[in-house]
């Protein structure tokens, strides 16, 4: 009898499950009308922070960057509220500590990772050099370190630095029309200083109090979790946002900058998501001087707040139009910790809604933190691969990665006027793998109950080791390096007695540049098997 409600069980969720796909692929479709502004955004949602959205337009967006992004986000959010070991108060992640929810994971396939990736642009395929200099005096084997190898072969590659590399092509776009649309600071005979302090010279490697605490991301934000962001040690991460130089600028006293560089965050695998991309950040603030200048009541907040805002609509517009040409736009209002108000830019392009970047007027605790009184200004961040993918007609985000001389001729010398003919028809190898969580308060399970408790010791220690989906992407990435295409879960399902839930997934191989052959891939299968029992606490099935 248990076995039969247990197959009808299982029947009525597959059956639910193929009806919310659909719901999920229509819900992921562009925008094509008018949509109403979303200002009710919660502090638990992971952090939006500027240029984190995919592109809505990109061709293989709408059914390859992973239409459960809402599902796996709520989870997510609930999840973190389950796992952690560091508490203050009631139930709040330390400031100083990141909610412990990883173990010392994939050390033991840490070996394999160079010799199955290296062709692929895996962990081998950086300069070793630049990535030991930049960890030099850090233990990637700590217990609270969640740094894999083949992330930390990334650091270094600083793709936006490379000439003619699309990223740095879209970057240098930006930068022109910044540095060209305002006057130099200063009257010196020289000009004066430029119009925008320019730095693509930073580490990714911050403290968490600068890239969280000082953009106001409150302790238990579900974006410093370790299932969501890459940990050295407590205090120490790989940057999530180019917004984590934000307040060491402004306490130099700078009123006007530009920042671009590689940003990591622990995420889904598909043909738009990557856990290293690169954005630009701009922050503008305002002089008295300039502000009586252009006839704005400098004792009115809400003037100069207007006299801000304007200005900062007016200046993106401008930028989206020196990379789109001239296409339609509209705003729309959103939420982000560190601006207030805060804004999207959509544009109309190719016959698609498409999200451009967030910005918003620099939230007025920020300003005051670091010593600038009621000065005024704006901010905006964007995606790097975001748009490049869309002004270049770019498939699959790891193609910006490869060292493949068939993609980077097509951009040599050629600016933005460039449309990528894809050189690769390889198949993709599929191989499935289903498994038991350890317990019934995986991340999907406790977040589908809507468990959060953090009432108590004992469910903290029960779910420390609780399963994320994250954690097996991870493990994925660091097995194939670059030969993951996407990972795909298929099906989940609750034991209605056992309370014990399965999860079935599909990773998809696929190399752009050599067929692959079922006997290489089966290996690599056969690792993530054994990585995942061994290091996530899962029973294969």
């Amino acid at each position: 009898a248990a076995a039969a409600a247990a197959a009808a069980s299982k029947t009525a969720f597959r059956g639910a499950a193929a009806a919310a796909a659909t719901t999920r692929s229509l819900r992921g479709a562009p925008a094509v009308g008018p949509r109403a502004p979303r200002t009710e955004v919660s502090f638990l949602r992971p952090l939006r922070s500027f240029g984190h959205g995919r592109p809505r337009s990109v061709a293989v967006a709408a059914s390859e960057r992973g239409p459960r992004d809402d599902d796996r986000r709520r989870r997510s959010a609930s999840s973190s509220a389950t796992t952690a070991t560091t508490k203050t108060g009631a139930g709040q992640f330390s400031a100083a500590a990141p909610p412990s929810i990883l173990l010392p994971r994939h050390r033991l396939l840490s070996s394999d990772v160079a010799s199955s990736s290296s062709e692929e642009g895996g962990a081998s395929a950086s300069s070793p050099a630049a990535s030991a200099a930049l960890l030099s005096g850090y233990d990637l084997t700590r217990p609270d370190c969640n740094v894999t190898p083949n992330i930390a072969s990334r650091l270094g590659r600083n793709l936006h630095l490379l000439p003619d590399h699309p990223l740095c092509t879209v970057k240098n776009v930006i930068y022109d029309y910044w540095t060209s649309s305002l006057p130099a600071n200063g009257d010196d005979d020289d000009g004066g200083a430029p119009s925008f302090a320019l730095h693509d010279e930073f580490s990714p490697i911050v403290p968490t109090i600068e890239n969280f605490d000082s953009l106001l991301i409150p302790p238990d934000h579900v974006s410093r979790s370790a299932s969501d962001t890459y940990y050295l040690d407590p205090s120490t991460a790989l940057r999530t946002h180019t917004s984590a130089h934000q307040t060491t600028l402004l306490r130099r006293g700078l009123d006007r900058f530009l920042v671009t560089g590689d940003v990591y965050r622990r995420d889904e695998i598909d043909a738009s998501h990557y856990p290293v991309f690169h954005q630009t950040e701009g922050v503008r603030m305002f002089t008295d001087d300039e502000l009586v200048a252009a006839g704005v009541d400098v004792a009115s907040e809400e003037d100069k707040r207007t006299h801000v805002e304007r200005d900062l609509k007016a200046g993106l517009e401008g930028m989206a139009r020196a990379l789109f040409g001239d296409v339609e736009m509209r705003w729309v209002d959103e939420y982000f910790p560190f601006t207030d108000p805060s804004f999207e830019l959509e544009i109309h392009f190719r016959g698609e809604w498409m999200e451009v970047l967030g910005c918003g007027v620099v939230h007025r605790e920020i300003v005051r933190n670091v010593g600038r009184g009621n000065q005024t200004g704006w901010a905006f961040g964007l995606g790097l691969e975001r748009l490049a993918m869309v002004l270049f007609d770019v498939p699959d985000i790891r193609l910006f990665w490869t060292e493949d001389e068939r993609f980077h001729e097509q951009f040599r010398g050629r600016g933005i006027d460039v449309t990528f003919a894809p050189y690769s028809k390889y198949p993709a190898c599929y191989k499935d793998i289903s498994f038991w969580t350890s317990s019934a308060s995986s991340s999907s399970s406790a977040a589908d109950d809507g468990d959060s408790s953090e009432d108590d010791d004992s469910t903290a220690s029960t779910t420390t080791n609780a399963f994320h989906e994250n954690d097996f992407y991870e493990l994925v990435r660091d097995v194939g390096g670059d030969l993951i295409e996407r990972v795909e879960l298929l099906d989940d399902f609750t034991h209605p007695e056992t309370g014990r839930t399965s999860h079935c997934y599909r990773v998809s191989y696929r190399s752009m540049d050599r067929s692959l052959t079922n006997d290489e891939i089966d290996a690599l299968q056969e690792r993530v098997r054994d990585g995942a029992e061994l290091n996530l606490g899962v029973e294969l099935r």
